[in-house]
C-alpha cells in the first residue's frame, strides 16, 4: 500500500515554486508540444531529493477570469497526477517540468489527461533517445 500512496499523489515536495527554476526553463528549457499543452523542462538537481517538480500555468491573457485559469491548472495538475506514474518508471534523473496550457478554449478534463498522456509518453521517448545517443 506504501508504494501506492506516493504514485497517485501530487504532493508539496513534487511542486515547482523557485523563481529561479521557472526562469531558467524559460531561458534554456527544452520544448515539447501537444495541442494544447506545452511542455517545458530542464534536467537540474534539487536539494530536497525530489527526482521530478512540476508547475502548471494557464495564460492570463487568454483566460482573463481568475476561475477558468484555476480550474485549467486543477485539471492539468489531475491529469498529470493520474498519469505521473509513467515518468517515474521510465526515466533517470531529475527534471523540473512546465505545463503550459496553449489552448484557446476551456478544456474538458478527457482532453486534457490525452493530451498529458500523449505528452509524458514523448517526454519519456525523448529522454530514452537523448540518454541512449
Amino acid at each position: 500500500m506504501g508504494s501506492m500512496k506516493k504514485e497517485h499523489t501530487f504532493g508539496q515536495k513534487e511542486r515547482l515554486k523557485s523563481k529561479k527554476a521557472f526562469d531558467s526553463l524559460f531561458s534554456e528549457g527544452k520544448v515539447l508540444k501537444v495541442y494544447p499543452l506545452q511542455l517545458r523542462y530542464l534536467p537540474t538537481n534539487f536539494n530536497d531529493g525530489s527526482q521530478i517538480k512540476v508547475a502548471v500555468v494557464a495564460p492570463k491573457r487568454k483566460f482573463k477570469k481568475a476561475f477558468q485559469r484555476n480550474r485549467i491548472k486543477r485539471l492539468l495538475r489531475e491529469a498529470y497526477r493520474a498519469n505521473k506514474s509513467l515518468v517515474f518508471n521510465n526515466i533517470e534523473g531529475n527534471f523540473a517540468l512546465l505545463f503550459l496550457y496553449i489552448g484557446h478554449d476551456m478544456p474538458s478534463f478527457s482532453e486534457a489527461e490525452a493530451a498529458m498522456k500523449e505528452l509524458l509518453q514523448n517526454f519519456i521517448k525523448l529522454d530514452l533517445h537523448e540518454k541512449s545517443s
